[in-house]
């Protein structure tokens, strides 16, 4: 995985030299000169790390193909879920992944009592560190640096005994993360939010993989459409990066608006299953 992990900060620095270059369209040489390597060591990386050619995968970060995307999705989530089926392509997160809240106790009391460990992994999305409680996945975050890991722990969760280690649990929703998922067992999120957080956030389990939503229809799939800007705070205080995909969510403009984890990491999200999805269908 460290190589898959050295391939995305490639990536990521080309997608930011694209974004800043977008009104002269640079060329695949550009780019390539950009990061330092030869067009076809480039081609090479892109192949690997997201299974398609630079200029597939370029053409999946444009503001058109976002606007695609949107239009394809009109009808509401639940109806897209019922026509999509259950199909190995597009299975949906919810169907393997069971989110549970933590009771208003433990909320109020922030979480104290609550045993929680976690560990930093390498992942094809650059490091990511996943905290767990004996209940399930508490919080994933893409990281940048490492140092930063233990205070955002401690804000969310400030009275709960929070331990560095690993788990196979953490592993699951690394594999996960990674593209390797075992369909036949649930993960468990064992999530800390409002019940308003935790609609939305129930919500957007259930946009299919490679698909995008505006913030004003999710509003409107909980039966709340004059929310919209308070679904989209809910959306950036999601704990669990990924897992729960809140980076499927984007301006009704096809604009990509806000990620906890950074703008750049949320494009390579959608165009990495946008291109995956429409090479399985």
């Amino acid at each position: 995985m460290e190589v898959q992990n050295e391939h995305y900060k490639i990536i990521e620095k080309a997608i930011k030299f694209i974004g800043a270059k977008k009104e002269t369209h640079p060329s695949l040489d550009q780019v390539a000169a950009y990061v330092n390597l030869s067009p076809f060591h480039l081609q090479r990386i892109f192949k690997d790390w997201a299974g398609v050619s630079p200029k597939q995968f370029l053409h999946a970060l444009t503001l058109q193909h976002a606007k695609q995307l949107l239009a394809q999705t009109q009808s509401t989530l639940f109806d897209v879920t019922h026509e999509l089926g259950l199909s190995s392509t597009s299975r949906l997160h919810d169907l393997f992944v069971k989110l549970e809240a933590m009771t208003p106790a433990e909320f109020k009391r922030g979480a104290k009592g609550i045993a929680i460990d976690y560990a930093i992994y390498e992942s094809c999305y650059c490091n990511v560190a996943i905290a767990t409680t004996e209940k399930g996945v508490c919080f994933i975050s893409f990281l940048d640096t490492t140092e930063s890991i233990e205070v955002d722990l401690c804000r969310q969760f400030p009275n709960a005994l929070i331990c560095l280690a690993d788990n196979s649990m953490q592993a699951k929703a690394l594999d996960f993360i990674n593209g390797i998922v075992d369909k036949e067992t649930l993960l468990p999120l064992h999530v800390k939010g409002t019940a308003f957080q935790f609609k939305v956030w129930e919500a957007l389990l259930k946009i299919p993989e490679g698909k995008l939503t505006s913030y004003g229809e999710l509003a409107k799939d909980i039966n709340m459409p004059k929310a919209s800007r308070a679904v989209g705070t809910a959306i950036g205080s999601n704990p669990i990066a990924y897992l729960i995909p809140c980076h499927r969510v984007i301006q009704q403009s096809g604009a990509l608006g806000g990620y906890r984890w950074g703008i750049t990491r949320k494009a390579a999200l959608i165009a990495k299953e946008s291109v995956l999805n429409s090479n399985n269908m």
